[in-house]
């Protein structure tokens, strides 16, 4: 019987909260809204500047191949080094040993004929105008493939705001055009998200043919892209 009390006690203590979160549901008004998209960009002058360089060696053996490769990274390593100072930074990007089969038709189980090793090394500098330069380093010192080049920017403040305002102007106009559209008025903005990003610009993925070395390799970045989305929701008078 006790046990039927507190039971009882319970339920009739739970009911006034049941009653107050649906009356607070209930109140809230189901507003207008009108929600749009807007795009903007920005352009300026890149300040760094990423390069990877590779060796790729091949050898009859594993071993022989990675201490092919292994002799002229330090040379390209070192080489980098001396040219770009204090100016930036050196890292390795990624290292491989693949064996090489013989594929010619007829052979129904490929056997192996050699290895190939190759080593990347990537360069992050601000110093763009290096930039030449260090690709006719590496190549000098052994590099035989490039395998990416790209100016991007790292204080992306000013295009960055520059775009989102664009952006917003956007998202706005469009937002008063379909207002107009529905026949009805713009209220005041009660929600707005934004993304912006920097679009970079590449060089593709090319063999660096050692006749180059006695060249000087010009290098030309262009302007980089910032590029923002704004996304609007107005309420409806």
């Amino acid at each position: 019987m006790k046990m039927n009390r507190i039971l009882a006690a319970l339920v009739i203590a739970a009911i006034p909260m049941t009653f107050a979160f649906s009356a607070s549901a209930q109140n809230t008004p189901a507003g207008r809204t009108i929600e749009v998209g807007g795009s903007g960009e920005a352009r300026t002058s890149p300040d760094t500047a990423d390069l990877s360089v590779a060796i790729e060696t091949t050898g009859k053996t594993a071993e022989e191949a990675a201490s092919r490769n292994a002799a002229l990274a330090d040379k390209v390593t070192a080489a980098l080094k001396s040219k770009l100072g204090d100016k930036g930074k050196i890292s390795t990007g990624g290292y491989s040993l693949n064996p090489q089969y013989d594929q010619r038709p007829g052979h129904e189980n490929p056997t192996i004929i050699g290895y190939t090793a190759s080593n990347s090394i990537v360069v992050e500098t601000g110093a763009i105008d290096l930039v030449g330069a260090l690709i006719d380093s590496a190549i000098s010192a052994g590099a035989n493939r490039v395998d990416y080049l790209n100016f991007t920017v790292k204080n992306d403040i000013k295009p960055r705001t520059e775009a989102i305002t664009t952006a917003t102007r956007d998202a706005r106009a469009q937002a008063e055009a379909l207002a107009s559209a529905l026949g009805v008025k713009l209220g005041k903005v009660i929600k707005a998200t934004t993304l912006a990003e920097v679009r970079p610009i590449p060089m593709q993925r090319m063999a660096m043919p050692m006749a180059m070395a006695a060249k000087s390799t010009p290098v030309e970045p262009g302007e980089v892209t910032v590029s923002a989305t704004v996304s609007l929701t107005f309420e409806i008078e």
